[in-house]
């Protein structure tokens, strides 16, 4: 994927208020960044943020972080969370191509409980501390086609030790995607791993229980208006015996 450099991105990050710069030094105790003890979800890779900041306006009562590599791209999340009316944050139609020129930054919801980090989440044990984490959103993960560089993969076994690190007992890890083939890799990772698997489905949208409350990713909504079925799993981490 070729992304487009955007001159200020870097900067933007560096003083945003919601951007943690220094993740590292919050290693075990997140709860002083929110300044509560609720629940701690990630989603690595989040993109443009449309996923991250509905799922957030649904569950006050959840903090959320977003775990992004590029800059670029991150800076798309953070002027959802700056300007868009957060009413239109579940619309399928809304994106941030379509924002205005001037818009009022939305003052009745300012959606306190998310957080961004702009990192390779390989380094994930670097930032979370054990039984720190409750759930992990993996949503249209890069596939890494070669069979050499499947450890790159988001739900390969090496990244799974990593999930293992940070997760509370029984954590969840919920992953999407419309590749079959990174689909049945994903797994068979879970089950070499000894993860337990809750559920999976090869077509999300057609799957009542599974679909009931979804949120689309803005990929979601691109694949599955061109008729191409959205993969699903729940993993479960088996709590050490």
């Amino acid at each position: 994927m070729r992304l487009r450099n955007i001159p200020h991105a870097d900067d933007t990050i560096k003083n945003h208020s919601l951007v943690i710069q220094y993740p590292a030094y919050h290693k075990n105790k997140w709860s002083e960044v929110f300044g509560n003890d609720n629940p701690i979800h990630i989603e690595i890779g989040t993109g443009k943020g449309r996923f991250i900041l509905a799922l957030a306006k649904a569950h006050p009562d959840i903090n959320f972080i977003g775990i992004e590599r590029y800059s670029s791209i991150l800076l798309r999340a953070l002027e959802r969370r700056d300007f868009a009316d957060v009413q239109q944050l579940t619309s399928e139609a809304f994106d941030t191509a379509d924002l205005p020129d001037k818009v009022a930054v939305a003052t009745e919801e300012k959606l306190e409980n998310v957080r961004f980090i702009c990192m390779d989440a390989a380094a994930i044990w670097d930032i979370f501390g054990k039984n720190e984490v409750s759930k992990i959103y993996l949503n249209f993960s890069d596939p890494w086609p070669k069979a050499r560089h499947e450890k790159r993969r988001l739900t390969s076994k090496e990244f799974l030790r990593r999930y293992e690190k940070v997760l509370i007992p029984d954590g969840k890890l919920e992953f999407k995607t419309d590749n079959v083939g990174l689909f049945e890799f994903s797994l068979h990772e879970i089950e070499r791993s000894e993860w337990i698997l809750e559920s999976a489905t090869y077509d999300l949208h057609k799957d009542a229980a599974l679909n009931e409350g979804n949120i689309m990713t803005e990929y979601e909504q691109k694949f599955s208006s061109m008729g191409k079925p959205i993969c699903k799993l729940i993993g479960i981490r088996r709590p050490s015996k």
